[in-house]
């Protein structure tokens, strides 16, 4: 079931994904090689829980097996999405996806950003660009009228043009009072098909790429999705509130690239 939300509950989502880019904004800060992805993800549940929120991922349930054990999802490199925080130090080249969820006053907040660790090549530069891209163009067609496969279009046409694969087994998702509501909002599809969009849906669009193959796999640890061919992967997320004419983006990458500065991609 679809909920179109109120002006004032997107106030409060607004709210809590405000917080989440916060948050990253003081995971962009530590960003360095040698830095672990544990200590990230110290840093990040430190300041969610200092600001009145709870880290939506911490304990997230696992039908696969154990239950998500970080509040942050940090994905190195090949990760494409659900990296565990642990001792893997960044290292000079790495990127990292960083994604990141709050409840803050009965809201989900959820938000993703791709960081690169040093100097990194302008191949990989050059994907996270595009990802980041294929983010706003899909955002540019969460309006009133349009339909689901009018978002995932968007990202498809421009990423494969660029060369790259699109993920078909992840895909966003509407988001509320639970951060995974209906409907799922796939990275590619048809032009005109799909749900139709109305005025309050609120989606998290999140366009998940991969450098080579779109082929992925389940780690181990039962969480994280790697490439196949073990060629970098890149996320963008942003929430967004459906609106006439325009979305609404109730996340924000204003206070990541305040920190970032001139290393914005």
């Amino acid at each position: 079931m679809i909920f179109l939300k109120t002006e004032d509950e997107i106030e409060l989502l607004r709210q809590s994904n405000l917080l989440v880019g916060r948050t990253l904004a003081e995971v962009a800060k530590m960003i360095k090689p040698g830095v672990t992805t544990a200590e990230l993800d110290r840093v990040a549940e430190e300041f969610i829980r200092d600001n009145g929120a709870i880290p939506t991922f911490k304990g997230f349930p696992n039908p696969n097996g154990t239950p998500f054990p970080a509040s942050l999802c940090t994905s190195v490199n090949e990760q494409v999405v659900h990296g565990i925080p642990g001792n893997r130090s960044l290292r000079d080249g790495d990127i990292v996806s960083v994604d990141c969820g709050v409840l803050l006053n009965g809201f989900c907040g959820d938000s993703a950003y791709t960081f690169c660790v040093g100097e990194v090549s302008s191949e990989v530069k050059r994907l996270l660009k595009v990802t980041k891209d294929s983010l706003y163009l899909g955002i540019q067609n969460a309006i009133h009228g349009k339909r689901l496969g009018d978002i995932g279009n968007a990202i498809q046409q421009s990423c494969e043009a660029a060369g790259y694969g699109v993920v078909r087994e992840f895909v966003g998702h509407g988001i509320g009072k639970e951060m995974h509501e209906d409907p799922q909002v796939p990275n590619y599809g048809r032009r005109g098909t799909g749900t139709l969009l109305k005025n309050g849906m609120c989606l998290a669009i999140e366009p998940m790429i991969t450098m080579g193959s779109r082929q992925i796999y389940l780690e181990d640890d039962r969480w994280s999705v790697s490439t196949r061919d073990g060629k970098c992967a890149a996320h963008f997320e942003h929430t967004v509130a459906v609106r006439h004419g325009k979305a609404d983006i109730l996340s924000s990458f204003e206070f990541i690239e305040e920190i970032l500065g001139d290393k914005s991609i």
